[in-house]
């Protein structure tokens, strides 16, 4: 005799497991809202530092629009996007129309993980007593991620709340990316992005600065732009304001 519990069982049940997870995934911020400005500019990034972002699952960022639903085109975004090798997963920030607009497209709100816990759990500060000081990136229980191997191409290495530590090379068309600084003890020839949780302290180091691409904060420069810079060279990376110093250490 088959029992009730037995006969509840649904077919293929044992074959998958849902679990939640916790993944780093890039934000893509717009400053503007039409897939006509927005698909050229990456486009031509794509030209000047090919593998960019190739197949890299992002979130598109709308806090920086003040647009109306009617004035973004999420379908052709994503469609602009996805013809780039990008995959766009969600959206995250922005009006409740906004994501409203987008999830009408197939692109959903996505939060960090955790965060409402977070909020219901914080106590109250104390008045009386200053917060205790704290590294900026101690968010994920790390201050640093260290790689020993050298970073081959077409891979992809993302110190999420923390700095990189890379002890060997970066080849071209591999890509570091770091919420903190980047220190590269060997050649840097693939991509760097460091500060890419919006800090604008960020830095790179490398021992032997020969870069694809370096990017601080939002910042950019590709290789081709980098007549300035004292390639092959010791070298430290940093933001002035709206510009990126390369200074010989």
């Amino acid at each position: 005799m088959t029992s009730a519990a037995q006969q509840h069982v649904l077919p293929g049940a044992d074959a998958f497991r849902l679990r939640a997870g916790n993944f780093s995934i890039l934000v893509l911020r717009l400053l503007d809202g039409r897939p006509e400005v927005v698909l050229p500019a990456l486009g031509d990034q794509f030209r000047r530092a090919p593998g960019f972002l190739r197949f890299a699952p992002i979130a598109i960022g709308l806090d920086d629009l003040n647009l109306t639903p009617a004035e973004i085109d999420f379908p052709g975004l994503i469609a602009g996007l996805r013809g780039l090798d990008i995959v766009p997963m969600g959206v995250v920030g922005g009006s409740p129309a906004l994501r409203q607009a987008a999830a009408a497209a197939g692109l959903s709100a996505l939060r960090p993980s955790g965060a409402e816990k977070e909020i219901e759990q914080a106590p109250a500060p104390a008045p009386a007593e200053p917060p205790a000081p704290r590294s900026d990136f101690q968010g994920s229980g790390r201050t640093a991620m260290i790689v020993t191997q050298p970073v081959r191409s077409g891979s992809r290495i993302y110190a999420e709340g923390a700095d990189l530590i890379i002890t060997s090379t970066v080849n071209p068309g591999a890509e570091v990316i770091a919420d903190g600084n980047i220190h590269v003890y060997g050649a840097l020839r693939g991509r760097a992005v460091a500060g890419a949780a919006d800090n604008p302290d960020a830095r790179v180091f490398a021992l032997n600065f020969d870069p694809e691409l370096i990017a601080i904060a939002g910042l950019y420069a590709v290789r081709e732009g980098l007549t300035a810079a004292p390639i092959g060279r010791t070298v430290m990376v940093r933001l002035d304001g709206e510009s990126l110093r390369f200074e010989k250490l």
